[in-house]
């Protein structure tokens, strides 16, 4: 594939703060908007005014870094094996594949804390359950819990713009999706490559699986769209979160929205962190289109996708769909719940 643009390409950045008050009902509309340009272009953009604070933001980005310098054996005290069901914890290098190949990162699975109490969890619910936490670094704990809750107060946020921008009620995707959200979490490694190499991926072409992913990356970059004019770089912008349509978006809208490919390539030759958070439809729900989308020709949808499979051909709940991407990033834990 060509390579991409050298420059931001012309992703736009929002400032979502006015989505957090009802009453900024002239400035919510503008906001409304430019998602919808920014949605309808790219599925991706930057967002200002999120609310997560910038010590928050370094807490995670410090404690993470302590966490991946530990030893591998103290890494694997926690690793992914451990997590069950729950499907938490952490992955070496090359452990996650993308379209069968292995990508070059390790990482931590994290999602809400869920106690063994909660329903769900007493029901063995797949991806529901604790988190799995080092004890050489208890910090991180901390770190992690403020800034999910941050990330998931400011996506709440962006759904009734994106609802807005749809010309549906703010608090639509609230009432019928995301009264309880799946809500994942990543902290994902990326090491310093000597080399630099086409088939070095730090993860290869994919499209997110939910709704909304905010993104928060360090200052080293690597993340690549791939918009119509081709494959642009998104750079970390200082006081920005990326932001970008998941595939259920996709389907409700009836590929109003897309769900862009994007890949990660670590040319810096220093090590990476990102934090990507999935903001997603409850487990359980029935992902349907909603009444504003037009129809889909399904089998030229498929033709477009990176991967030959339309979501606008499944039918299920959210959970059902997110465990059939996931079991092919985790081909072993994949087959203890599927």
């Amino acid at each position: 594939m060509p390579g991409p643009d050298s420059a931001q390409g012309g992703l736009p950045v929002i400032d979502m703060a006015s989505l957090f008050d009802a009453s900024r009902t002239t400035e919510r509309a503008q906001v409304a908007r430019e998602i919808e340009q920014a949605c309808r272009d790219t599925g991706f953009f930057y967002v200002t005014g999120h609310g997560v604070p910038d010590e928050v933001l370094a807490r995670m980005e410090r404690e993470s870094r302590r966490f991946f310098a530990l030893p591998q054996a103290v890494k694997e005290t926690i690793s992914m094996a451990r997590g069950g069901v729950a499907w938490r914890g952490w992955f070496p290098l090359g452990g996650e594949l993308t379209s069968g190949r292995p990508d070059r990162k390790e990482g931590l699975y994290l999602g809400t804390e869920l106690g063994s109490e909660h329903p769900r969890v007493k029901a063995g619910w797949p991806l529901h359950g604790a988190n799995l936490w080092p004890a050489q670094v208890p910090e991180l704990r901390p770190a992690v819990l403020d800034y999910m809750a941050a990330c998931t107060r400011a996506a709440h946020a962006l759904m009734e713009g994106v609802a807005l921008s749809l010309g549906l009620d703010a608090d639509y995707f609230q009432r019928h999706y995301t009264a309880d959200p799946t809500v994942l979490f990543r902290i994902f490694h990326y090491p310093a490559e000597p080399e630099r190499s086409e088939e070095q991926w730090g993860v290869g072409e994919h499209t997110d699986y939910g709704l909304l992913t905010l993104l928060y990356q360090d200052e080293h970059g690597g993340l690549q769209v791939k918009s119509p004019r081709g494959w642009v770089e998104a750079p970390p912008l200082p006081g920005t979160l990326v932001c970008n349509v998941g595939d259920m978006l996709d389907r409700m809208t009836g590929g109003w929205y897309r769900s862009t490919p994007h890949r990660v390539k670590n040319i810096s030759g220093k090590s990476r962190l990102s934090f990507p958070l999935f903001f997603d439809p409850d487990f359980v729900a029935e992902v349907q289109p909603l009444p504003c989308a037009t129809r889909v020709d399904v089998d030229a949808d498929r033709a477009r996708r990176w991967d030959g499979a339309s979501v606008h051909a499944y039918r299920g709940t959210y959970g059902d769909y997110l465990l059939s991407k996931v079991s092919k990033v985790f081909p072993e834990l994949g087959q203890r719940v599927l």
